[in-house]
């Protein structure tokens, strides 16, 4: 279930600074190195999502899950993410 935070927070579409924006306000850090820290990854992954090079990937929501304690929902609504269900292909699994 959503937050009202969350909700009332979450951009129209797709977008990774806010993501990073909400989740330095609510670990309340000064800048990207101390969010970096926050969550042990390194700054430049920081970057290159700010940037668009780089997705926001499962392994950064479920560790920015562990840290702030939001659900994968809410983060995922943070970003702006707003699929329902995922689909996975039919090669998925599947050995070569």
């Amino acid at each position: 279930m959503k937050s009202l935070d969350a909700v009332a927070a979450a951009p129209l579409q797709y977008d990774p600074n806010h993501f990073v924006d909400q989740l330095s306000a609510r670990l309340k850090v000064k800048n990207d190195a101390a969010l970096c820290r926050q969550l042990g990854i390194s700054p430049p992954l920081i970057s290159k999502i700010r940037h668009q090079r780089l997705p926001i990937g499962a392994s950064l929501l479920i560790r920015a899950h562990e840290v702030t304690g939001l659900a994968i929902a809410e983060l995922r609504a943070l970003m702006g993410d707003r699929r329902r269900k995922y689909r996975i292909g039919e090669g998925f699994g599947k050995a070569a």
